[in-house]
């Protein structure tokens, strides 16, 4: 069933241009795909699907795909279009986003594999990332601040 579901999830975000959870879950819904939005939100992380910048404005999901260079320039511009600003308390970072690109950007958070990233948790516009130590946290908060802001 979830292999059937993410399938289905792919073929939906390459056919329509989806912006929300909740408009996938309704498409899925008519194929006869009854989901939470938290079975969603890990499908969305699993499959490595973002958000990203559509002419005229706005954003939609699609799969992040290509070479290894590719997909870093990928992840680099959604983390440089998405965020808007970035903080910490103690061990916690916390990364504010554009509304409703907090999963895109975590999934680029996710990808870029740091190790002083322990996980993150995406809601709307607020990602929370984990991270090993306060030290850490203040050296990722300038790195990333530098990188990107």
């Amino acid at each position: 069933m979830k292999t059937k579901r993410q399938s289905r999830i792919l073929e939906l975000i390459r056919e329509y241009d989806i912006d929300t959870q909740e408009m996938l879950a309704e498409l899925l819904e008519k194929d006869g795909f009854h989901v939470t939005q938290a079975t969603i939100s890990r499908d969305i992380r699993e499959l490595k699907i973002t958000k990203i910048g559509i002419s005229g404005g706005g954003f939609k999901y699609a799969v992040m795909t290509g070479t290894g260079s590719e997909t870093a320039k990928r992840l680099t511009r959604v983390l440089k279009e998405g965020v808007v600003s970035i903080d910490y308390a103690q061990n916690i970072l916390v990364v504010k986003t554009i509304q409703g690109m907090a999963m895109g950007v975590a999934a680029a958070i996710d990808a870029m594999d740091k190790a002083e990233i322990m996980g993150t948790i995406a809601g709307d516009d607020t990602i929370f990332c984990v991270v090993k130590s306060e030290a850490k946290a203040v050296y990722l908060v300038e790195k990333l601040k530098n990188d990107l802001l």
